[in-house]
C-alpha cells in the first residue's frame, strides 16, 4: 500500500490502551499485505531492553530528571539506528508504542525540563525522522491508572505527574492536527480500533 516506508507512533498517558490498539492495528495492516515492523520505546533493541530496565526500575534515589531524559534518548538514538531507519529505508511501516512525543510530555513537561532544550536534543537523536501519524489514545488520569498494569516508577507518580503528562500531550496534539489523531480510549475496544484503521489508512493514503 505505501510505496516508502514510515513510522506512525502511538501515544497516551499510562493506561491508555496503547499496547492493545497497536496490536490490533499491526495485525490489520499485515492482512492487508503492508511490510511492518512492531515496536517500543524503551526497549525496541538489545541495549534499548538494559536502558529500560534502568529508567523503570525503583531505585533510591531515583534517576535526576536530566538523568532519565538523556536514558531515554539515548534509547532512542539505538532505535532509529537499528530498527526504525532501517526499516523505513526498505519499505516498511514502523508502529511504535511511544516515540517523542512521550519524551516531551514526560521528561518535557511531568519532570519540568526546559521544553525548549528537551526538544532540541530530541531534534538531534532524530535526525529528520518523525511520525508521519501521531494515535493519541486520550482517557482521564483517573480510568488510565485504574487500567494500567505494573508497579515500575512511573505508575507510582503522584497524580499531579500523569496529569501534566495528559495535557502535554493534548496540547502537542492540538498545535499538529495535521499529524495527530486524537482518540477517545474510554470507547469500546472495536470502534477504537476501527478509528486508528481509518487515520493509518488515510497517513498511508497520502504518502
Amino acid at each position: 500500500m505505501a510505496e516508502q516506508g514510515c513510522l506512525i507512533a502511538f501515544e497516551g498517558i499510562e493506561g491508555a490502551g496503547k499496547s492493545t490498539q497497536l496490536r490490533l492495528a499491526a495485525a490489520a495492516l499485515r492482512t492487508r499485505g503492508v511490510t511492518l515492523v512492531e515496536t517500543r520505546e524503551p526497549g525496541g533493541t538489545t541495549i534499548g531492553a538494559e536502558l529500560r530496565r534502568i529508567v523503570m526500575q525503583l531505585s533510591d534515589p531515583p534517576p535526576a530528571p536530566l538523568t532519565e531524559l538523556l536514558l531515554y534518548l539515548a534509547d532512542r538514538a539505538q532505535h532509529l539506528a537499528e530498527v526504525i531507519t532501517p526499516a523505513i529505508a526498505r519499505g516498511a511501516v514502523v508502529l511504535t508504542d511511544r516515540f517523542s512525543a512521550s519524551t516531551i510530555a514526560y521528561q518535557g513537561f511531568a519532570r519540568q525540563l526546559d521544553i525548549d532544550t528537551v526538544s532540541r536534543l530530541d531534534a538531534i537523536v532524530r535526525g529528520g525522522v518523525a511520525p508521519a501519524c501521531t494515535i493519541l489514545l486520550d482517557c482521564p488520569v483517573a480510568v488510565g491508572l485504574q487500567r494500567a498494569q505494573g508497579d515500575d516508577r512511573f505508575h507510582r507518580e503522584q497524580l499531579e505527574f500523569h496529569e501534566r503528562v495528559r495535557r502535554a500531550f493534548l496540547s502537542l496534539a492540538e498545535a499538529d492536527t495535521d499529524r495527530y489523531c486524537i482518540l477517545d480510549s474510554t470507547a469500546p475496544t472495536e470502534q477504537i480500533h476501527q478509528q486508528v484503521m481509518a487515520a493509518i489508512l488515510r497517513c498511508l493514503q497520502s504518502r
